[in-house]
């Protein structure tokens, strides 16, 4: 069986760094083994001059793949952007990436044919690193469907910039939907309620970059209030039960108040203790 072409799918917005850009966009193509057969690239509002010349000699062919560029005039946030990105996608099979994290060269030749063999989200562990010479704890999430459907009341069950899925899935599921900060979870709880066929890669195949605020941006009010949005349509559709919402939003609502480096200290042991967190090589 023939791999099938696949989009990448990667927005940017002003926030973003150029150089991290630049890093993300050759790692997901030149430096792959299986490479994507288009690049989406949204652009979620005004960016700055080196943001957008990043994005200018990528659209020049300087990545090697054909890239479309989706400009939205205005930013309207994670969900909507990757919609935007989504509608103009050639490929049903889409495969996510950040603009701060590096892929490992094998990471679609690893995923792309599990979802060729009738999987439609597959994601991957990943690795922690504020430099690629120095990596650190590796984030492994629950590998079969039964573990995923059980980790998914509690947890995101993926490693949101691992996943490659088909759009046709996301599609029944509802799509991206607005929650700031908490989009992708929320997507990925629909998808495994709506029965979507689902697996983790166990091997590290994205670095995740941890610094610049990685974990000040899991805490604040403002993620705790999405928090709250997040579990009461969690128990409204059926994901959760009434027990596993009151556990949830004690749990993870005081976790979102606690200082920066107690909440960093606290995931890490916590993470180590449910074995997800392990450290790295």
């Amino acid at each position: 069986m023939s791999d099938p072409a696949f989009s990448l799918l990667l927005p940017v917005y002003a926030g973003d760094d150029a150089a991290h850009l630049a890093r993300a966009l050759r790692s997901c193509t030149a430096e792959q083994t299986l490479p994507p057969d288009e690049v989406v690239l949204v652009q979620d509002g005004p960016v700055g001059p080196a943001l957008a010349d990043v994005l200018d000699r990528a659209r020049a062919g300087g990545l090697g793949v054909p890239v479309r560029w989706v400009p939205l005039e205005r930013n309207v946030g994670l969900a909507r952007a990757l919609e935007a990105g989504l509608a103009v996608c050639a490929h049903d099979v889409v495969a996510r990436a950040d603009a701060d994290d590096v892929s490992r060269p094998g990471r679609f030749a690893a995923q792309v044919p599990l979802v060729a063999a009738g999987l439609d989200l597959v994601g991957s562990a990943i690795q922690e690193f504020a430099t690629e010479e120095a990596p650190g704890l590796v984030r492994v999430p629950p590998l079969d469907a039964v573990a995923i459907a059980r980790y998914a009341r509690l947890h995101s069950p993926f490693n949101h910039p691992s996943v490659v899925y088909r759009r046709s899935a996301v599609r029944a599921a509802g799509g991206y939907q607005d929650l700031p900060l908490l989009e992708d979870y929320w997507l990925f709880a629909r998808m495994v309620a709506a029965g979507a066929r689902v697996a983790n890669v166990p091997e590290p195949l994205v670095l995740y970059r941890v610094g610049a605020g990685a974990y000040a941006r899991r805490g604040g009010l403002r993620l705790l209030r999405s928090e709250l949005v997040l579990q009461a349509r969690m128990r409204r559709a059926g994901v959760t039960t009434m027990p596993q919402l009151v556990r949830n939003v004690v749990v993870r609502g005081v976790y979102r108040l606690l200082p920066e480096a107690v909440r960093r200290t606290g995931y890490r042991l916590w993470r180590r203790a449910d074995g997800t967190v392990v450290d790295g090589a």
